[in-house]
């Protein structure tokens, strides 16, 4: 009988325990990320999603007299349209519904986060909304947290959350939806500190978003790479995000390297001078009438029509051009190429773009994800 008995357990060991960790893993092998916004210059249609694992549909955002999450009525047919629409494509794409964003009211989420009725309602009416519409999970994208207050109680928000995320699950026998968040690129942002404890614990996955370290809006006197890989001087780069990360305690298989498919147009003092770090005057009129930002197809198209030099640093990974007075900040395909190697051998889950509408003919986005499935040796 004790023998029959291990014999029983063995089997039920090796033909069943396998497929659990199979079945429960199998989402989350690799990241290949995008988020895609309904003003952003491409329809759902026109996505590519052979090239990417996961899709981030932005932004649904907080009712603050509610506490519910909402979508707009502009953006409704889209969001409930996203999930088929990107599937048709890709049947195992998966989409997640990205909540708040920069331009959202972030002192509506800490007036949220501050009570358990307010965050539950919060909760609840998220989880309701991403199946109503047909989501795998959801992305918190709060930028940011205003103070030691609300970096408390997000800890709180996220802990709550992936309790009735599984207890939602349990009760009506679907798989979890995945729960996701969008943080800076350090563990430490405007002076606060992230409750990492519990970012660890509860979040599937960390989007780190490994960009806007400088801009000629909030660094206006000299030109920089704004999402520079590694930084040899002042240490603001992607992997110094991420070892910052590390050393808070988040597991290297939670991160997500945030890439983007946009740069920063500076206004050069001296056209002759034009490397990093050269003399600036705030933005170029190239660029948005906001910030000075350009999509990558629009930065390609200025390269093409002004004849612009380009230039590929390999010490920081980061691409600039210039032309006349303009300088431009930007990731072209060698950055993406060495960036995606660099997370595939830091052994990270994997990257996100923002956004995939700013591609051009989807060539970054193809680069990443074919560098992705190429060997490639560890960067250390």
């Amino acid at each position: 009988m004790a023998n029959y008995s291990i014999k029983l357990s063995l089997i039920i060991f090796t033909f069943f325990f396998p497929r659990q960790l199979i079945f429960c893993n199998s989402q989350n092998n690799v990241i290949k990320g995008g988020y895609w916004f309904r003003d952003s210059g491409i329809s759902t249609n026109n996505i590519d999603s052979t090239l990417y694992s996961h899709l981030f549909c932005a932004f649904a955002d907080l009712n603050p007299q509610s506490n519910q999450l909402i979508v707009s009525p502009e953006d409704r047919d889209s969001f409930v349209q996203f999930t088929s629409t990107v599937q048709r494509k890709n049947p195992s794409v998966k989409t997640l519904l990205s909540i708040a964003g920069g331009r959202a009211n972030r002192t509506a989420y800490g007036i949220m986060a501050r009570t358990f009725n307010s965050r539950k309602s919060f909760i609840d009416s998220s989880i309701k909304l991403a199946r109503q519409m047909g989501f795998y999970g959801l992305d918190l994208d709060w930028e940011y947290p205003e103070s030691t207050t609300d970096m408390t109680n997000l800890g709180i928000l996220l802990d709550e959350f992936r309790a009735a995320i599984n207890t939602e699950a349990r009760n009506s026998g679907r798989v979890s939806l995945l729960l996701t968040a969008a943080v800076s690129n350090s563990p430490r942002v405007n002076g606060l500190n992230y409750p990492v404890s519990s970012v660890a614990r509860n979040l599937d996955w960390l989007n780190i978003m490994a960009y806007d370290f400088y801009g000629p809006n909030w660094s206006p006197s000299q030109t920089n790479s704004h999402a520079q890989l590694f930084d040899p001087v002042n240490h603001v780069s992607g992997s110094d995000g991420i070892n910052s990360w590390i050393q808070a305690g988040v597991p290297i298989r939670k991160m997500v390297l945030g890439m983007p498919f946009y740069g920063y147009a500076w206004q050069l003092v001296n056209v002759n001078n034009h490397g990093l770090r050269a003399p600036a005057n705030g933005k170029s009129n190239a660029g948005s009438i906001d910030d000075g930002s350009m999509t990558y197809n629009q930065i390609r198209d200025f390269i093409v029509q002004n004849r612009a030099k380009t230039v590929y640093n390999a010490t920081i990974v980061g691409d600039y051009c210039y032309s006349g007075s303009t300088w431009i900040s930007y990731d072209d395909t060698q950055s993406i190429r060495t960036k995606v190697t660099y997370v595939k051998g830091r052994g990270l889950l994997g990257y996100f773009a923002w956004h995939v509408a700013a591609d051009q003919n989807w060539g970054l986005s193809r680069t990443a994800s074919q560098t992705w499935g190429a060997s490639s040796q560890e960067m250390k």
